[in-house]
């Protein structure tokens, strides 16, 4: 099984949703490590992340055989939502 390895911002950005929203976005996350490629991703050209829409957030995050790492979460329309 895949270990899960959140960035710190990853986190704070989690712990400051409401409720609803943290439990929809966790869900999400913990689905990632039995499946990291679901149907709704999409790989970010030029990059070897991939991407998935949780109602109006995004998680960006890399797998690999052992790990699935959560780089950044944030808004959809939030243009903080980069890797730069």
């Amino acid at each position: 099984m895949r270990k899960l390895e959140p960035s710190r911002d990853a986190l704070y950005f989690l712990m400051a949703l409401p409720g609803k929203q943290f439990k929809q976005i966790v869900g999400t996350v913990f689905g990632l490590l039995k499946n990291p490629e679901p149907h709704d991703s999409i790989q970010l050209s030029g990059y070897s992340c991939r991407r998935v829409d949780v109602g109006e957030y995004r998680v960006v995050y890399e797998a690999n055989d052992d790990t699935v790492e959560i780089i950044v979460i944030g808004k959809r329309n939030d243009d903080e939502v980069s890797l730069v």
